[in-house]
């Protein structure tokens, strides 16, 4: 009951748990689940990954090689749960998968997709050479920046802390055009605030204070009025104990975020 056949010939069928909402995952994506996945009168999973906490980011068509799954991820949305069930050859076949998979076994995954990246844009991009990278429209260009941007931010959910800051570093180096034109220059440096302020909380993370300054300086120079760019600026310059030029930026955050929690604990660190 409530069963969608999603091949037309019953080896992959769907039963949603819980909506989701926005587009559909495209092809190529990255994508974020949590699954588990049972053997027909088992309920007993006998592969999860659902006591990680963050989950790996995998690709589909590459990093998740069961036919029948990658099937059922591109008909969910972000926040959606659905229950699988796939028939042996959208599975593990005829032969199984000895000793944990018997042969001609039906499965059934519970799947929750927590979010994806489209990737695709941005794979395609980077097997471009440097020169027709130059000559890549714009808006192209920022789509790339923004998927490169979200892995990073996904390394860096999951405290790896070096991979995130080379996504970004790899963002901030595609970013690195100019424009004549007003609107598009302006475009350009709002996806560059958003990486520096992602590097200054990262150089901060890897305990590295003077680079996160540097970083948060170069944020400031776009927006010389952003809270996180002076808040950021003011933790690396406590942390290398500058203490009037930390003061100086945390008072400028505060002005622009009075009621700002971090801004003011920071402020009573500083005092202590």
């Amino acid at each position: 009951r409530g069963l969608q056949d999603l091949t037309g010939d019953g080896g992959v069928c769907k039963h949603v748990l819980r909506s989701g909402t926005g587009q559909l995952v495209p092809p190529n994506s990255s994508v974020e689940v949590k699954y588990s996945g049972y053997l027909e009168d088992s309920d007993k999973p006998f592969c999860t990954n659902r006591n990680h906490k963050v989950p790996e980011l995998m690709k589909l068509g590459k990093d998740i090689t069961l036919w029948g799954l990658e099937i059922g991820l591109l008909t969910m949305r972000k926040g959606e749960a659905a229950r699988f069930i796939f028939k042996p050859c959208y599975a593990y076949g005829q032969q199984g998968c000895h000793p944990v998979i018997p042969p001609n076994a039906t499965v059934t995954f519970e799947v929750e997709l927590r979010d994806f990246i489209n990737s695709a844009e941005s794979d395609a991009f980077f097997e471009l050479t440097p020169e027709q990278q130059d000559t890549f429209p714009l808006e192209k260009v920022l789509e790339v920046a923004e998927a490169e941007r979200q892995l990073g931010n996904f390394l860096y959910r999951k405290r790896n802390f070096e991979c995130a800051r080379d996504r970004y570093k790899k963002v901030l180096s595609i970013l690195g055009r100019s424009s004549s034109r007003e609107a598009e220059q302006c475009q350009i440096n709002t996806s560059k605030l958003l990486v520096l302020l992602n590097l200054s909380l990262t150089y901060l993370k890897l305990e590295c204070p003077a680079k996160a300054l540097a970083y948060g300086e170069a944020a400031l120079e776009i927006d010389q009025r952003n809270a996180k760019a002076l808040f950021r600026c003011g933790q690396a310059c406590l942390y290398m104990t500058q203490y009037e030029k930390a003061r100086d930026f945390l008072l400028r955050a505060q002005h622009r975020e009075p009621f700002n929690h971090e801004i003011n604990e920071e402020l009573k660190k500083l005092a202590r």
